[in-house]
């Protein structure tokens, strides 16, 4: 299995990974053989990346860290509960969400023993599923970062509930920002983001009112946006005035935010969401967190083709759990002919040789 852009789909080939609703129906089932009609759907959904089978990427497996089942119970948890506040004040609110408690306290421990029993890099896989709202999928994906990354920085188990409740709940705010604001298909104005800008308080002025959740819940929410060097919002808190919690929670925040699809933006692949955060690192971003995440996720998911600093091209076959931006590459390509037989190349062994790029736009063709 290989991943490939929308770009380079074409007709005959045959698609590798299932792609969901967020009902949890399945748009387009694995195994089907691509149509023009079935591109023209894609490109209607949104649809960037996508998984194919092919003679080149043969036995390449693509594993995600939590079950597309689960995943898809736990964003519909997530939306039930925030929408249920929305359009609240605050102390509504605040009720509303002492009665959501104890789901969500659950949801959070079931994603927590995912991500502490897998020993496996986390892959970015959210082209696979089809989202109306990006917030609700958002909350989920910044909660598995942000126990990857606190697992990684070696958090108690009860910190990590805690780390992982306030992940989930950061953006719990929005629900009081005007819809036609949060779902704004475009660049808001100066005047709008000052309004967007109050989610952080928002969020806190909720979560602190919960009785049976602790009170750091409701800073990870108030401090998500908070930055180093004093640059964030609300309260432009520098470096030892924010919360470790938070810190972790910032870092998982924008990685997603770029590295997932917006109606304005296209995603970046992981890599590059890398080098984002990584150019943050030290005075947005705390270093250490930082390089928590970059040991933490796939920098290069199973699948990319890769060029490669000495001219060769190659799938990713598998991850280097120890040297995560030095994956294991099946080579296919020399010179930019096909060899008669594709062989194994593990980066980390051939530190002379680099990823230069990654290719999911690059056609193969396989005679």
């Amino acid at each position: 299995m290989r991943l490939i852009s929308i770009n380079a789909l074409t007709t005959g080939m045959v698609i590798g990974r299932t792609i969901w609703n967020e009902a949890g129906h399945p748009l387009l089932q694995k195994n089907v053989v691509v149509s023009e009609g079935i591109i023209h759907r894609l490109k209607q959904l949104g649809i960037q990346y996508l998984y194919i089978e092919d003679e080149i990427s043969n036995g390449i497996e693509i594993e995600g860290t939590v079950s597309p089942t689960k995943r898809m119970k736990a964003v519909k948890q997530i939306t039930e509960s925030f929408k249920k506040v929305k359009g609240l004040n605050s102390h509504s609110a605040s009720i509303i969400l002492e009665q959501q408690s104890k789901v969500i306290g659950n949801l959070v421990e079931d994603l927590l023993n995912s991500v502490k029993n897998d020993e496996d890099l986390l892959t970015i896989l959210t082209d696979t599923f089809i989202y109306d709202e990006y917030i609700y999928q958002h909350s989920f994906q910044v909660t598995l970062y942000s126990l990857a990354i606190a697992k990684e920085l070696g958090y108690s188990y009860n910190d990590l509930k805690i780390i992982g409740m306030g992940a989930l709940l950061h953006d719990v705010g929005k629900m009081a920002i005007p819809t036609d604001i949060l779902l704004k298909p475009g660049k808001l104005t100066d005047d709008e983001y000052e309004i967007m800008k109050t989610h952080a308080r928002s969020g806190f002025d909720i979560l602190r009112n919960l009785h049976t959740v602790s009170l750091l819940v409701a800073h990870c929410a108030f401090q998500h946006h908070e930055r180093l060097d004093g640059s964030g919002y609300p309260r432009g808190l520098v470096d030892h005035e924010i919360h470790p919690y938070a810190k972790i929670i910032a870092v998982a925040d924008v990685f997603d935010a770029v590295t997932s699809n917006r109606v304005y933006r296209k995603k970046m692949l992981p890599h590059q969401g890398v080098n984002i955060i990584d150019s943050g690192s030290g005075t947005l971003f705390d270093s250490r967190v930082v390089e928590a995440l970059k040991r933490s996720i796939a920098h290069y998911p199973n699948g990319s083709i890769v060029l490669l600093s000495d001219g060769r091209r190659g799938v990713v076959a598998r991850q280097n759990s120890d040297y995560p931006a030095y994956p294991y590459v099946r080579i296919f390509e020399e010179k930019n002919e096909l060899v008669k037989s594709t062989y194994l190349i593990n980066l980390a062994e051939e530190m002379s040789i680099s990823i230069e790029d990654v290719e999911i736009d690059y056609y193969v063709k396989i005679e």
